[in-house]
């Protein structure tokens, strides 16, 4: 079964998933380019939308509205601007710079009202600590969609994200729940890449993925970490699609302990060790 689809750095569209391409029930996920002075456009019929501008300057119409915006040069220089859209609208965007989009969408039946999102409604979150340090920049959050969920994730060199593995494949709520999820990936520099492992409790999932500048790895079960070359800071968007959209989702029983211990356990290695210091350290060598 295939978990990545990668990126085509050239054309107007970088990724298509569809339900049906993913195979899971709800969500849908792209990406699409424009030169300046060119167009993007679409619509709605029968689902919700969430688009993210991932870098440049647009002009965005719909649902009776005109925004103009000075965007972000990329995905590492700010937070984003973002749209949503109820099912039965039309949106209109005209590249005042080269642009690039990311959007998602999901069933729905027409509940919310449609919203632009600038930078100021974006709330930014520090998660983790020691080498499991990340931002959490919130797009959508639960009750800004039917179905949808949206959030921007900046991981610095070395580091750890999406840790202590964590699960949401099982309708179980107030402790899980059922998501389908995307993440799309992007690394400065762009020759950068992350490991991220997809795993079940039983290991009839247990799989490694590596994910370079413009990959998007689906998760369809399972837990799903992530680790950044060091050298490298990692960025990815995640789409999350389900009947009960929330952040509940279950720990790996065996790693949640790590969960505001994250310096490790109180025994833990510390360099240097033994005759070590009196040696001296270097860069050299193959460990």
């Amino acid at each position: 079964m295939r978990h990545k689809v990668p990126y085509e750095p050239t054309g107007v569209t970088g990724a298509v998933l569809t339900p049906r391409d993913a195979g899971w029930k709800y969500l849908g996920f792209e990406t699409r380019r424009a030169a300046p002075g060119e167009t993007l456009s679409g619509s709605t019929d029968g689902v919700e939308l969430c688009l993210v501008v991932l870098a440049g300057d647009a002009t965005i119409s719909a649902a009776g509205e005109t925004r103009t915006f000075k965007g972000r040069a990329g995905v590492f220089a700010g937070l984003p601007h973002a749209l949503y859209l109820p099912p039965g609208q039309e949106w209109r965007l005209r590249a005042d710079s080269a642009v690039e989009v990311a959007l998602a969408t999901a069933p729905a039946e027409g509940r919310l009202r449609p919203r632009f999102i600038t930078p100021d409604d974006v709330e930014v979150e520090i998660r983790g600590g020691h080498n499991v340090t990340r931002q959490i920049s919130h797009v959508i959050d639960p009750g800004g969609a039917e179905k949808l969920l949206c959030v921007e994730v900046y991981t610095p060199s070395g580091n750890w994200s999406s840790y202590p593995p964590h699960k949401h494949d099982v309708q179980a709520p107030p402790d899980e729940v059922d998501l389908e999820e995307v993440y799309h990936y992007r690394f400065q520099p762009r020759d950068g890449w992350a490991l991220q492992r997809l795993y079940t409790d039983d290991r009839s999932l247990d799989e490694v993925v590596r994910a370079e500048d413009g990959d998007t790895v689906l998760v369809r079960q399972g837990y799903h970490p992530v680790v950044t070359a060091p050298g490298y800071d990692c960025y990815y968007l995640n789409f999350l699609a389900g009947d009960t959209p929330s952040w509940v989702a279950r720990d790996e029983p065996q790693l949640a302990w790590v969960r505001g211990n994250w310096e490790g356990a109180a025994k833990r290695l510390r360099l240097p060790l033994g005759n070590a210091a009196r040696r001296g350290a270097t860069d050299g060598g193959a460990e």
